[in-house]
């Protein structure tokens, strides 16, 4: 019953055309019967692949997912990114018959950082990732110290054998995983010429997770992740598993470097061979909105989903390479505070915009909180920056036109939006929902 239910229910939503059908679906199954996840999971043959963390989840996911499809395996995934329980039950309902049989190798599951407690226990995965910690929506979700102590308690109770892949060079997660009794395994960084020249202002985790004294870092790759050690205790940063030097980097940023990193381990665990890992990694296409390409009116637009200030930071860096290149010099800004974003906005202070508006350009603003962004980033703009045009759009349609028109036929157009307003830049640019 529940099975046809949601099928029925996924059926009706795209024949009408109102959504993808990404989450009702699984929650109609899930009031039919309520252990319909644990249910689906018991199916898959070798194994559920759970991928956690703030940022990174899809682009990670994809990857990953590409890297085992090269390899003949089929797989059951969350792609359009509902990462919530009822999404994970859809996705895996998409690969069943009307009885309810799976047919999956392996499932891909994205799952929210706050809802991973509640569902570990039912999907017992053979796999986990997390990819790191950053403060975001705290109107939901609390500090990053608060998520860390749920997912250690859950983590540990699980079968042994389960293998857990963390970022080494976050402090929370490194310290995480030296508490587990599973068999743990850590990426990272070795590359300290990348450092960042000094710890940006939305850093998280500079205190010691064991005994609380401030950590000391050689150097910072991003937020608070870098190489670091106690001067108090002693505790420092695991041991990596992975050498990031021998492998390259999907799409733009040192955030996608983590990305590569994190799945090219667990498909190494997997035991993907190192041709197809390095292959699936130079010809990779962006998920939507994670540095996704598009063409729009002969002009090339890149879309960079940013919703916390770690993310946001890390989009201003990558931009401002390509702006420094002289290939980029208009950047569309939209700020929604939907449920989806985070009614709180306030973040916004803790990005560090004035690198962006020291390099000048057109900076169009647009979104449910178009003046909040604007304000902050006429706060930014110092005495000797080269000359910025901030233009403001309530209306996001015509911002979009407005930024298309200042885009220049051999430059960028990049697209900086919260959640929301990435589905909605979407549905205005390709003419189709995703969620």
């Amino acid at each position: 019953m529940a099975v046809s239910a949601a099928k029925t229910v996924t059926s009706l939503i795209r024949l009408l055309r109102i959504g993808a059908g990404s989450v009702l679906p699984g929650t109609v199954a899930d009031r039919i019967q309520p252990q319909m996840l644990s249910l689906l999971c018991r199916q898959v043959k070798y194994g559920v692949i759970i991928i956690a963390g703030t940022n990174g989840k899809t682009t990670t996911s994809l990857l990953l997912r590409t890297m085992l499809e090269r390899h003949d395996r089929r797989i059951a995934h969350n792609d359009t990114g509902a990462n919530l329980e009822n999404g994970l039950i859809t996705a895996l309902l998409d690969n069943t018959d009307l009885a309810g049989n799976l047919n999956a190798d392996y499932a891909i599951l994205e799952v929210d950082e706050n809802v991973l407690p509640k569902v570990l226990p039912k999907i017992q995965p053979k796999y986990i990732l997390c990819l790191n910690l950053f403060r975001d929506q705290l109107d939901r979700y609390g500090e990053v110290d608060t998520i860390s102590q749920r997912w250690q308690g859950v983590i540990a109770q699980l079968p042994s054998e389960t293998a857990v892949i963390l970022n080494g060079d976050d402090p929370t997660l490194s310290h995480l995983g030296q508490q587990l009794p599973q068999r743990v395994l850590f990426f990272g960084l070795s590359e300290p010429e990348q450092y960042l020249e000094e710890i940006p202002h939305a850093v998280d985790s500079i205190y010691c997770p064991k005994c609380g004294h401030p950590l000391e870092y050689e150097g910072v790759y991003l937020s608070h992740q870098g190489d670091f050690h106690c001067p108090s205790c002693g505790f420092t940063k695991s041991k990596l598993d992975i050498d990031s030097r021998e492998w390259p980097q999907v799409l733009i940023g040192i955030y996608n470097k983590y990305n590569t990193l994190a799945a090219v381990l667990a498909a190494q665990q997997i035991g993907i061979d190192q041709g197809t890992i390095l292959d699936t990694i130079k010809n990779f296409q962006a998920a939507f909105g994670r540095a996704e390409e598009l063409h729009v009116g002969g002009k090339h637009v890149r879309i960079l989903l940013s919703k916390n200030p770690v993310g946001m930071n890390e989009t201003i860096r990558a931009v401002n390479q390509i702006k420094e290149a002289g290939k980029a010099s208009t950047t569309l800004m939209v700020l929604n505070d939907q449920t989806p974003d985070g009614t709180d906005v306030s973040w916004i202070w803790d990005v560090d915009t004035e690198k962006l508006v020291a390099l000048g350009g057109t900076l169009v603003v647009s979104g449910d909180r178009v003046y909040d962004m604007a304000l902050r980033l006429r706060y930014s703009q110092m005495e000797g920056d080269q000359a910025t045009k901030l233009i403001v759009k309530e209306d996001l349609q015509e911002a979009i036109a407005t930024a298309l028109e200042h885009t220049a036929a051999d430059e960028t157009l990049h697209i900086v939006p919260t959640y929301s307003a990435m589905l909605e830049v979407r549905e205005l640019l390709t003419g189709r929902k995703i969620l």
